[in-house]
């Protein structure tokens, strides 16, 4: 649709905040029936560029991913300061943080939204790609995540 706001239909990914990733990952893949997939740190802003709310992004993150059929569920763990899961994890606990698409370019899937009151929260670069999560909760009641391979 010319005029649809998202630029890309391709859902990849939900994300669930957790307090403890490791206790977290088992308990999916006892209710899945599937092994417990392996925990890794996301890298440190001298190699994401990550910003959150404008200035360069400090905290981590542990990620567990479990890939299904049709897409993958993120378990996410902050470490350290501020950050997009942080927050969501302070002010409403362990929960759904975001849905993500596929697009084909994310700085302009940003202008689009930030035209329509959405905000981006927080950006940055991952092996083979970059990401951007846009405050779309006020519209959506989620946010939304947008992954861009490189």
């Amino acid at each position: 649709m010319a005029d649809a706001l998202i630029h890309g239909t391709k859902l990849v990914q939900i994300a669930i905040v957790v307090r403890n990733i490791e206790k977290s990952a088992a308990t999916y893949a006892k209710f899945f029936g599937v092994p417990v997939p392996g925990i890794h740190e996301t890298d440190g802003v001298e190699k994401t560029h990550a910003v959150y709310m404008g200035k360069p992004l400090q905290a981590r993150a542990k990620l567990a991913f479990f890939k299904m059929e049709t897409l993958s569920l993120e378990l996410i763990e902050p470490v350290g300061g501020p950050s997009t899961w942080k927050d969501h994890l302070d002010q409403k606990g362990e929960g759904v943080h975001h849905i993500a698409f596929m697009v084909p370019d994310t700085i302009a899937q940003e202008q689009v939204l930030a035209a329509n009151g959405c905000a981006t929260v927080q950006k940055g670069d991952y092996t083979g790609g970059r990401y951007s999560y846009v405050d779309t909760t006020k519209p959506l009641k989620v946010v939304l995540e947008f992954l861009q391979n490189t």
